[in-house]
């Protein structure tokens, strides 16, 4: 075919659909092959996570090229074809996309197994649309694609809240080891890309879908190499109680020692160990002499999580650090004093004196 036969917009929508698999393709290849961070120097991203995003990658990619061959060979909606790379394309995303996720997620290991299996009937629905094609089928798989995509997203939503009360009870700094914001902007992206997806003969739309895939792979490259790894942090076995005892509760089962609010005034506070970037709640049990159970149960039963102990121990030493300025009449900034408080940077630390204070850091200034 003369290309003077094909219209300026079709042109550009395939130089656009070549950069989007092009982008996919080199992230695949990074991720997979460069060793170093090009984003973050200092950060390591969990192997797993760049694993599973490469093969979304990937994936992405592959499926840029056979619906392209499709499109130029075939076209037929109702031909096995047609059938065939739809399952695989949902397939492949289903299995990949909430691998990423799930990687995300550092607190404990999730299967993606059931996610696949949820992708059976609408391989059915497909074969029954292929037989009848009479647009209910398709329909029904449309209808049941977006049920799993509710109850997936209803999941991660669950399991993203399970992931942050385990990094407050087991980490000083958050910063960039939250993953709530980004899992909702994908999620958001994805459903994007799913409504303008149900109607792929539009060519504005495809232009959108592949304007949103590109914001997509290029917000999922940066958020992956800027996750740091995380330490590997388990839960140690409680102490063994005498089989005589009866079970009563758990906080009867597990007898805290009285002196570990002492250790911590001795270790923790007295030394300004709380001023100490990336502390866990590991190493702080082990620097007390404590065990880690211990400790985790200690602060649960004081009602405030071990971030939280750590952000108002980093607090009072602010409001000391800025007193102690005020006395002297020197000239404050307030982000080297939070600075010099433990906190890495400056929102972290006004979110915590908020919380901590009940007040802005400006307001508390402004009647001190």
């Amino acid at each position: 075919m003369s290309l003077d036969h094909i219209s300026t917009s079709i042109i550009l929508f395939f130089m656009l659909y070549g950069v989007s698999a092009i982008i996919a393709l080199n992230a695949c290849i990074y991720l997979l092959f460069r060793k170093g961070n090009a984003f973050s120097a200092d950060v390591t991203p969990p192997m797993p996570l760049r694993r599973w995003a490469a093969a979304l990658f990937a994936l992405t990619f592959l499926g840029h090229i056979w619906w392209l061959f499709f499109r130029i060979y075939s076209g037929d909606t109702n031909s096995v074809a047609f059938m065939v790379l739809t399952y695989l394309d949902c397939l492949t995303l289903f299995t990949t996309i909430p691998g990423t996720l799930f990687a995300m997620l550092q607190d404990r290991k999730r299967h993606v197994w059931p996610i696949v299996i949820a992708t059976i009937p609408f391989a059915v629905l497909k074969i029954l649309h292929i037989v009848n094609p009479n647009g209910y089928f398709q329909t029904f798989g449309l209808a049941y694609i977006l049920l799993v995509y509710v109850i997936f997203t209803i999941y991660m939503g669950f399991a993203v809240k399970q992931y942050g009360r385990w990094l407050r009870d087991n980490y000083a700094d958050l910063e960039n080891k939250e993953v709530r914001l980004s899992h909702a902007l994908i999620t958001v992206i994805l459903l994007l890309i799913m409504i303008y997806g149900f109607d792929d003969e539009d060519l504005t739309i495809n232009y959108i879908v592949q304007f949103i895939s590109i914001i997509f792979y290029c917000f999922l490259l940066w958020r992956i190499e800027t996750l740091p790894q995380l330490k590997n942090i388990t839960v140690e076995e409680q102490p063994e109680q005498p089989e005589e005892q009866p079970y009563e509760s758990t906080r009867q089962l597990l007898v805290i020692p009285s002196n570990i609010e002492h250790l911590l005034d001795e270790h923790c506070v007295a030394t300004q160990l709380y001023l100490k970037h990336d502390l866990t709640l590991p190493q702080l049990a082990k620097i007390i002499g404590t065990n880690r159970t211990y400790l985790s149960q200690y602060f649960s039963y004081q009602g405030i999580t071990f971030n939280a102990y750590i952000n108002n121990l980093r607090i009072n030493h602010f409001t000391k650090l800025y007193r102690e300025a005020v006395s002297a009449g020197k000239t404050i900034i307030v982000q080297q004093l939070a600075s010099e408080s433990g906190f890495r940077s400056y929102s972290t630390f006004s979110l915590a004196f908020k919380q901590r204070m009940g007040q802005s850091v400006t307001t508390w200034m402004r009647y001190m």
